[in-house]
């Protein structure tokens, strides 16, 4: 089994900066894609940014220029650096995983982290 973690939300000013983390754990397993959704009350949940395994980035227009999507391969885990935060940026997010497993085989899963919570005040 495979899981997601993610960690490092919590409560800034407008103009500030958050880093989140996701961390995936398990054995025999790959990863090929991985993503990070948000969630704001009363709304859908979108993807904020996208990044394949080989290093390939996407970035919804709200978040263009400030927030910043990386991974480290060798230790299965993605980061997202959030600069010039707004009050609109106000969501929990959610990391998002496209996973093989076991590694080698061939199928495809999609996994989700239990999210964290990103306040950004005004």
């Amino acid at each position: 089994q495979v899981q997601l973690v993610e960690s490092g939300g919590g409560l800034v000013q407008a103009g500030g900066s958050l880093r989140l983390s996701c961390a995936a754990s398990g054995s025999s397993f790959s990863i090929n894609y991985m993503a990070w959704y948000r969630q704001a009350p009363g709304k859908e949940r979108e993807q904020v940014a996208r990044i394949t395994s080989g290093g390939r980035t996407n970035y919804a227009d709200s978040v263009k220029g400030r927030f910043t999507i990386s991974r480290a391969n060798a230790e299965n885990t993605m980061y997202l650096q959030m600069n010039s935060l707004k009050p609109e940026d106000t969501a929990v997010y959610y990391c998002n995983a496209e996973i093989i497993v076991p590694r080698g085989s061939g199928y495809s899963y999609s996994y989700w982290g239990q999210g964290t919570q990103v306040t950004v005040s005004s």
